[in-house]
């Protein structure tokens, strides 16, 4: 999948998440959790550290704030948003049929071109 249609993908995933999370505050904890698991099994890669710290203090911000962030359509949002600590919020056919939807539309594209 090329970088156009994950970084959409990414975004879909991210709107969807941001439109549940205000009736599901409890994702803040799972995506902490994320964050705590991931820093242990990746102690040893300074760069994913400081994404997991970044992303850390980014759950510290209000839903409002967060939600912003997720739905970003900036540089910023987009590159925050390749490290989201949400993995796993969606279900796997959900992630699944966003991937399969955005290839389709990318193949059709490149087609008609």
């Amino acid at each position: 999948m090329g970088h156009e249609v994950q970084d959409a993908a990414s975004l879909e995933m991210g709107c969807r998440i941001a439109a549940g999370l205000p009736e599901h505050p409890e994702w803040l904890d799972f995506a902490r959790a994320n964050l705590e698991r991931w820093s242990r099994l990746n102690a040893g890669a300074p760069s994913l550290l400081r994404c997991y710290s970044e992303w850390q203090q980014l759950l510290e911000l209000s839903i409002p704030e967060i939600r912003a962030i997720l739905t970003a359509q900036t540089d910023e949002g987009q590159r925050l948003r390749q490290n989201t600590p949400f993995a796993g919020i969606l279900s796997a056919r959900e992630v699944w049929e966003i991937k399969a939807r955005h290839r389709q539309a990318a193949a059709i594209v490149t087609t008609a071109i």
